[in-house]
């Protein structure tokens, strides 16, 4: 190759860096027949080449576009962004569709029990779910993300512990008092993959 790369995998999830572009098309040219060779393929929707890095913003701009496109890797999003004094930070986020898969899951889950005797129960799997989710999208540059999950949930375990019966079981205040006397795991970053948290 002309200049470097280095291969970031998880099982039979990847991402290469390359230096140069001619260098990125050239390997999924042969990564393509290689793999053909053992009757495999690329996933479509999952596989291009994009301008991502430090000069990545500036080169954009100056060919007319807008921001720097954006990549999923393993449930994040991974965009280009910037650090209070201006230089280049890269940013993640929890993808939209690992988001919105997550949210749905704790909205069926919670649906679903919310009918059984033992509330204490339920809570110490709704604390242990929570923390399943900080402990795989904690990673530093996230919090926002993680943060934002976190009260997603609590909202809807409002709603759905609210619905236990003819009656209401809470209101506001007192579903305050009961999170104040038994409280749901915090959000909290777990890993420094990057550099910033």
């Amino acid at each position: 190759m002309k200049g470097q790369s280095q291969l970031i995998r998880y099982a039979d999830d990847f991402v290469i860096g390359f230096e140069y572009k001619e260098d990125a098309i050239k390997v999924l040219s042969e990564l393509k027949e290689r793999l053909a060779q053992f009757n495999l393929k690329l996933a479509e929707d999952k596989t291009k080449i994009i301008e991502f890095g430090r000069f990545a913003e500036e080169n954009t701009k100056r060919r007319g576009g807008g921001k720097p496109e954006t990549f999923d890797f393993l449930g994040i999003t991974h965009y280009c962004g910037a650090t209070r004094d201006g230089r280049f930070k890269l940013g993640v986020k929890t993808s939209k569709k690992s988001t919105k898969k997550s949210l749905k899951s704790m909205n069926e889950w919670l649906r679903k029990v919310r009918n059984l005797d033992k509330q204490k129960e339920i809570w110490k799997i709704l604390k242990s779910k929570l923390t399943g989710h900080y402990q795989y999208y904690g990673i530093s540059g996230n919090f926002e993300s993680i943060k934002q999950f976190h009260c997603k949930t609590r909202q809807m375990a409002y709603k759905w512990l609210n619905r236990r019966s003819q009656k209401k079981s809470f209101n506001w205040e007192r579903f305050s008092q009961y999170i104040e006397r038994y409280p749901l795991p915090k959000p909290e970053l777990k890993f420094q993959i990057y550099n910033t948290w």
